[in-house]
């Protein structure tokens, strides 16, 4: 039996252990290396690296995936989109959401996982159709998590409807390491019994339980294993690439991975790992093995950036409340799956409430959309007492929310007007707009001063 693999190093990895702080020029010298790996795809774009590439890394995300691909020959690159959300943290317009799959698919991208927060498939049709449509790989994965609404039986009939909708492969997203071994077997076995799909399995080393996890879903027929490079593994990122080729072979598996050749991968990221933990932005408790996650499910990504956030505000030790006040926000919400934007919803506001003194005393306009319904329907029933506190009277909405948005791309085009040199630089402007413009107006001013320089040298 093959089980291939995805290779993280270059997103999630990166996400879950440095909030998403590695730039193309450090890893640009190993990528033809990485290529002749035998990986079944790079995950190296989408996620949180559209913003920061923009925001902190004064990079273009597009040149970025550009830059990738010319190196990258053999294989196939993937990219996480955020279904309805795209890359942003709110419902954009569907030509929007098509322009964007369109323009992925253009410049590199082979295989679009997508995902949904709160897995409504609503929020799914329109990327998924224009995925297939443009070429790509349509992979939809399910949110998982685990809950009182959460069941066996819902999991299997979401996967109906997956395949019904067109997708080409499937994944299984845990992305808070929650999934325990014969939850996966399970799950994976009625996944398989009721799907030809491919399946892809996602999880995190969070809790510990990631290696026996995999072992369990590649028994019941699993075809594909997200990994990371081990000195970029672990704790909140992914489980070992090198030590799952080395077992799995082992049980006779066939990996198609070329393992000799993966200590080079590793030696040349081990100095870049190390350079991040004397800075401090890879922090020593994002590698620790935290059981207690099984009961906050704060995902790495997540986890990372709260510290962050908390470091800053000079609040470190309400970290431990705030791990605490999560799963109760997380309740009153309606248990959503706690990934991007829904684990920044539940992880901010949580961070609120403790640093208050007071629970919901500050709302935040995310929370309050989601409680209007834009996000979608939630898995299970909201506190009443939460709704009427945040939203009164006011009548929830119930529809598909992207259908109540007009038509978008033009309009950013016209309001950016000669800033953006291409439909990709209208598309980084329409999701972050205030960022965009930063981004633009700081390199036209560098590219004023080369020209500058450049002429009082002549």
């Amino acid at each position: 039996m093959k089980v291939k693999f995805t290779e993280t190093v270059l997103r999630d990895a990166g996400q879950s252990l440095i909030a998403t702080r590695l730039p193309y020029s450090k890893f640009e010298p190993i990528l033809e290396t990485m290529d002749k790996i035998g990986y079944y795809s790079l995950e190296c774009w989408g996620g949180a690296t559209f913003d920061t590439c923009l925001r902190f890394l004064d990079e273009d995300p597009w040149q970025r995936l550009r830059d990738i691909r010319k190196h990258v020959k053999n294989t196939k690159l993937q990219m996480l989109l955020r279904g309805q959300n795209v890359l942003g943290y709110k419902h954009y317009p569907d030509d929007v959401v098509r322009k964007f799959v369109e323009l992925s698919v253009k410049n590199g991208i082979d295989v679009i996982r997508i995902f949904d927060a709160l897995n409504d498939l609503r929020n799914l049709e329109v990327s998924v159709t224009e995925t297939v449509k443009h070429g790509g790989i349509a992979q939809v994965a399910i949110s998982y998590t685990t809950s009182p609404v959460h069941t066996l039986e819902n999991y299997v009939q979401l996967i109906k409807n997956i395949e019904e909708m067109g997708a080409t492969s499937l994944c299984i997203k845990d992305m808070a390491g929650v999934m325990s071994p014969k939850e996966c077997y399970d799950l994976v076995k009625a996944i398989k019994e009721n799907s030809k799909l491919p399946l892809h399995l996602h999880t995190h080393s969070t809790t510990g339980l990631s290696f026996m996890t995999y072992l369990k879903g590649i028994e019941a027929g699993a075809d594909c294993i997200d990994t990371a490079v081990s000195c970029m593994s672990g704790g909140t990122s992914q489980p070992a690439t090198e030590t799952l080729v080395y077992a799995l072979g082992q049980m006779g598996y066939d990996t198609e991975v070329n393992y000799p050749v993966l200590k080079e991968i590793n030696d040349f990221f081990r100095p870049i790992q190390e350079e991040y933990v004397k800075n401090g932005m890879l922090d020593p408790k994002v590698m620790m093995t935290e059981a207690d996650a099984l009961n906050y499910q704060i995902p790495g990504g997540m986890l990372s950036n709260l510290i962050s956030q908390l470091k800053q505000l000079n609040a470190m030790d309400k970290f431990a409340e705030v791990l605490k006040e999560t799963p109760k926000v997380r309740e009153e919400l309606g248990y959503p799956p706690l990934v991007t934007p829904t684990s920044q919803m539940v992880g901010v506001q949580a961070a609120n409430n403790i640093l208050a003194g007071e629970r919901y005393k500050n709302v935040t306009k995310e929370v309050t959309a989601y409680l209007r319904g834009e996000y979608g329907t939630p898995p299970g029933k909201v506190s009443e007492e939460l709704i009427k506190k945040v939203l009164g009277e006011e009548k929830l909405y119930t529809g598909r929310f992207a259908d109540t948005l007009a038509p978008g791309f033009e309009k950013g085009k016209a309001e950016i007007g000669a800033k953006a040199k291409t439909d990709e630089d209208v598309l980084s402007y329409i999701i972050f707009p205030q960022v965009y413009e930063k981004f633009f107006d700081e390199r036209e001013e560098r590219k004023r001063k080369r020209v500058k320089y450049s002429i009082e040298q002549v």
